[in-house]
């Protein structure tokens, strides 16, 4: 049994114990309003957060240049490029 397989085993055995004692705690105790309230917290502050994350990252990412600046770049390289190009393609019949 490989690395990847042992940590599947383990993650299905963890799963399975954690249902279990969720649902003995919401099913079986007296804390089962407590239980489901932080549960809920924990999952609405877990979307909440992950759009803020998203957020967060939309507002500090600097735009992306216009396609028309790219376009002019890459026709001032491929010009240098030919330039050269044809520099050394006389060079080469000089010699």
């Amino acid at each position: 049994m490989n690395k990847d397989q042992a940590l599947g085993i383990g993650l299905l055995i963890a799963s399975v114990v954690a249902i279990v004692i969720y649902g003995w705690l919401v099913f079986f105790t007296e804390y089962a309003m407590l239980v489901l309230q932080i549960t809920g917290f924990v999952a609405v502050a877990g979307v909440f957060g992950i759009l803020a994350w998203i957020g967060y990252t939309l507002a500090t990412t600097p735009p992306p240049k216009p396609i028309e600046e790219i376009e002019k770049e890459l026709e001032e390289e491929l010009k240098k490029l030919e330039e050269e190009e044809k520099k050394t393609a006389s060079k080469a019949e000089k010699e």
